[in-house]
């Protein structure tokens, strides 16, 4: 892992990989800033075991199970997550459900909590709004844009203040 200042950290963000039906690999933007990421964040929908093991490779996954992930991975990944670092607090989840839309539900999921920021997916529509006085984040995804015109993951990064971003590609 290669950092760019010592008490920075980069978080890759990404959601809605589903791999192999909608990618055969992970699009090269995605790889280049998962190879110098202090953390990884997937919101679910990995698909398959070998993805997620995939995304493992690159270093410390934090993950959620999405609503097409397969048994193994509904069986060891929780539905929703809170994570701190440096003192930022994150919630994590999926976002999938019924009625209301996909932000709605993300906010709901923390309704009782006391988080910064709350990542999600499900919807593949990247998105980055304050609703509540919480950040909710969908990087959209890496390798299923359906009718948008890019491909996306995100990056937050922290130091003495955080600050996160859309990466978009074709």
């Amino acid at each position: 892992m290669i950092n760019q200042k010592e008490d920075e950290m980069k978080i890759v963000i990404v959601s809605d990989t589903h791999m192999p039906r909608k990618g055969r690999g992970l699009p090269e933007p995605l790889r280049n800033d998962l190879m110098d990421s202090d953390l990884i964040i997937h919101v679910g929908d990995f698909q398959t075991f070998d993805v997620y093991e995939e995304f493992k490779k690159y270093g410390e996954l934090i993950a959620v199970v999405g609503n097409v992930d397969r048994v193994e991975l509904q069986s060891m990944l929780p539905k929703r997550r809170i994570i701190e670092k440096k003192g930022l607090k994150i919630g994590i989840v999926h976002g999938d459900g019924k009625g209301k839309t996909t932000e709605k539900r993300a906010l709901e999921a923390f309704e009782d909590e006391d988080v910064d920021i709350i990542i999600f997916g499900h919807s593949h529509i990247p998105f980055s709004r304050f609703m509540k006085g919480i950040l909710l984040f969908n990087p959209g995804s890496p390798t299923d844009k359906r009718k948008l015109p890019y491909y996306s993951h995100g990056i937050l990064t922290i130091e003495k203040t955080w600050k996160i971003e859309h990466i978009f590609y074709q």
